[in-house]
């Protein structure tokens, strides 16, 4: 596969197209392809393709750490249900008194809760993005960034994302007009989007940050970091910085995230085990109560 990758990309070289476009062939991520795109703009390509690499590099880790989280509670969870079910069907109807405690209760409705809210999250899923489907890209990360769990995390990848680029092309002479006009001209929706946008408040006499501001996915703070950096007669530089701890923000928060989600996982499944041994023990205590 890496053979056949740079094969492409040295027929796509030979025939005069740029690396964006290459890569956007290659069916690499919009992201990856905007920043490249912005990077033949403003010059810097050796520095942003380490700066996606590390991204990449980074996010890759995450989602490996994210996939082992999940992935063996998940199967827990499942062989769970498949034993619920055993119970309810064969076991506990021989051993059952006709009595009900809270674990057999339990047993009785988990399996039927639990399919039922993975059916009413995978609807949830698709209505969403059947919703958002014909509405702007600008709409759907205002949108996203106001849902309560997952807005810090939004705001901060988001707002990372723009401050890098900007800070790259502000840095390297760019004015803010071209800046907006290229940003127009990018694959990524979302960026094509917010450049149209920053350019008509630009035309109309608006500042770059009172601009920036109006957009509810980014910090509040990057407007002022636009201020400041105005001030000082630095802003690609300060935007660089500020972008730098948006990104080191992001990834702890998402190890925070897993630390905290990792113990509780298995603490529901334990007790969910303890309370398939109860439904198990308790009808059988009762019967040799009776007996005796």
């Amino acid at each position: 596969m890496p053979e056949v990758f740079v094969e492409k990309m040295r027929e796509g070289l030979a025939n005069g197209e740029t690396l964006a476009k290459i890569l956007e062939q290659l069916n690499f991520s919009s992201s990856v392809v905007t920043q490249i795109g912005l990077a033949e703009q403003h010059g810097d390509l050796c520095g942003t393709l380490k700066l996606v690499e590390q991204n990449v590099r980074k996010s890759l880790s995450v989602q490996k750490k994210l996939i082992g989280v999940m992935l063996y509670p998940l199967i827990l969870i499942g062989l769970l249900v498949g034993i619920m079910l055993g119970l309810k069907n064969y076991l506990l109807p021989q051993i059952s008194d006709g009595s009900s405690n809270f674990a057999t209760s339990l047993i009785t409705h988990f399996p039927i809760f639990f399919l039922i809210s993975s059916v009413m999250i995978l609807l949830l899923i698709v209505m969403s993005r059947l919703l958002l489907k014909n509405k702007s890209a600008v709409f759907g990360a205002c949108l996203w960034s106001k849902i309560p769990i997952l807005s810090s995390y939004i705001l901060l990848f988001q707002t990372g994302y723009f401050a890098r680029e900007w800070g790259n092309l502000i840095a390297q002479g760019v004015e803010l007009n071209l800046i907006f006009k290229i940003m127009g001209q990018q694959t990524n929706p979302l960026f094509r989007e917010v450049g149209e946008f920053l350019s008509k408040k630009l035309n109309a006499g608006e500042s770059f940050e009172s601009s920036v501001s109006q957009l509810s996915f980014f910090n509040h703070e990057l407007a002022l970091m636009i201020e400041y950096g105005e001030l000082k007669d630095k802003l690609g530089l300060e935007l660089g910085i500020y972008a730098d701890e948006c990104w080191e923000q992001f990834f702890i928060k998402i190890d925070r995230a897993i630390q905290f989600i990792q113990p509780l996982v298995f603490v529901f499944i334990a007790l969910m085990i303890i309370l398939l041994y109860a439904a198990m023990l308790l009808p059988i205590y009762s019967n040799m109560n009776k007996m005796i």
